[in-house]
């Protein structure tokens, strides 16, 4: 495709959860629960009007719908706070601290008077019919390989219940995710295809995970895509669970409005084949008037003196690549996974750190890619620091302390004198060639000794 000949507009939504508390109360932040709740409630939902005096479509359309909802509730993660019997209480002041760092990060302003509006939202997805929000910090930027893309909003705000199910005009929420806090970042439409999209995501996301506290895990991050093109209305494509899926769908979606006629301004669902489908209308200003029960927070010079910016990943991937001579992809997977990589090499100070990233990483997803066994190889990285093993040991006893077996060193046990072993074997073998001694030596000490030093040996006639 032509992007820049289609007159390709994009930017994108990214909504990241956050750990610890919510954002309004003292309830822990647990999701993804699956037992029976302790109770429910039932209840309809009805538009009212924002500030400006005017109701919003997309609100309309939800109450138009004539739904009823049920709301699933548990007492470990829920109080009265979810169920909009008890108002909000104070700001959870660590949430706050955390989506001001990750805006710090962003290259973004603070707003130095942050306060909460109340955002229409009657689909059931809050309890309240509205979500609470508010602008924390604008005009930012990411650098990326096709030139700078703007950070227009970051907002913090409520996350939404969780859909369980639909049948007929009955919809079932659970509770537990309510009210977790949520961080929104909204770039400028500044992305100029489908791949920059993917990679702007990407980036977007190594910076959140940069910072300590945000939730991660399936579900707990969400990518939205805003797009359209010359002659066309803006389209919001929601639902993004994993990166790789941007692309194909921005490309599906340019094609629709290529062929479509009379097309509007709407919401729709990303799909698993790659198309969306509608989901409600575009929402407008109308939606947001103010949140009274929130004292507004006053951002000054001493708070922000308190937030203290971390090492990004990919710096610390860049240094653990110059620091260890480390292929990039391992650095990169070793920050990616959180592995506390520099503990394992001052522990196994014997052991070549190159050796121990391919450990923790490569040979981890051998074994789980060919045996589907998970591995916990610091036992074995013992063995090895201590000289009980070789090397070319390691693979073998690492499967081998995955699938429960007892471990037996003296199978691998190296020779006490391997020099004099290989001169026995040479001395046995006159007139054999290279290949063959190696083959020899290799046949009676396999899985205990390094093929290498046993070349380097052969060639000296040690």
């Amino acid at each position: 495709m032509d992007y820049k000949k289609l007159g390709f507009k994009c930017g994108l939504e990214i909504h990241q959860q956050l750990d610890g508390k919510k954002l309004f109360c003292s309830c822990p932040c647990i999701t993804n629960k699956t037992e029976e709740p302790d109770f429910k409630i039932i209840r309809k939902l009805r538009a009212v009007a924002g500030e400006k005096g005017e109701k919003d479509v997309a609100a309309l359309y939800e109450e138009g719908r004539d739904r009823e909802f049920i709301y699933e509730i548990y007492k470990d993660c829920n109080c009265l706070v979810e169920l909009d019997e008890d108002p909000p209480h104070e700001v959870n002041r660590d949430a706050l601290k955390i989506a001001l760092t990750v805006a710090l990060l962003l290259n973004a302003k603070i707003e130095k008077n942050i306060k909460f509006m109340r955002k229409i939202v009657v689909d059931g997805s809050n309890t309240t019919g509205f979500q609470r929000t508010a602008l924390i910090a604008k005009d930012g930027f990411i650098e990326t390989s096709k030139g700078r893309v703007r950070i227009d909003t970051i907002f913090l705000e409520e996350e939404a219940a969780k859909k369980i199910k639909e049948e007929g005009n009955k919809v079932t929420y659970r509770l537990d995710r309510l009210g977790i806090p949520l961080i929104e970042i909204a770039t400028a439409p500044d992305i100029v295809d489908s791949e920059h999209a993917k990679e702007s995501a990407s980036i977007l996301g190594m910076i959140l995970r940069s910072v300590d506290c945000i939730k991660r895990g399936l579900g707990t991050i969400r990518q939205d895509v805003n797009l359209s093109i010359k002659g066309k209305p803006r389209v919001e494509i929601k639902g993004f669970q994993e990166l790789r899926s941007i692309p194909r769908v921005i490309e599906i979606e340019v094609e629709r409005q290529l062929k479509t006629k009379n097309l509007k301004a709407e919401v729709r669902n990303a799909k698993k084949d790659g198309g969306s489908e509608f989901l409600r209308p575009m929402p407008g200003e109308a939606r947001m008037y103010p949140e009274t029960d929130v004292p507004e927070i006053i951002i000054d010079s001493k708070f922000l003196k308190e937030i203290k910016l971390p090492e990004l990943k990919i710096e610390k991937s860049v240094r653990l690549e110059e620091k260890y001579g480390l292929r990039g992809d391992l650095a990169k997977e070793i920050i990616d996974d959180d592995i506390d990589f520099e503990v394992y090499v001052k522990r196994f100070e014997n052991v070549k750190p190159e050796f121990i990233a391919k450990v923790l990483i490569d040979m981890r997803k051998e074994i789980k890619t060919r045996f589907n066994l998970e591995t916990k190889p610091d036992e074995i990285l013992e063995y090895l620091n201590d000289g009980r093993i070789s090397e070319i040991s390691f693979f073998e006893l690492l499967v081998e302390k995955a699938e429960g077996k007892k471990i037996n060193l003296e199978k691998y046990k190296q020779p006490d004198d391997l020099e004099s072993e290989i001169k026995k074997i040479i001395k046995e073998n006159k007139d054999a060639s290279f290949n063959a001694i190696m083959g020899e030596v290799m046949k009676k000490f396999r899985g205990k000794v390094d093929p290498k030093k046993v070349a380097e040996l052969i060639k000296k006639g040690v």
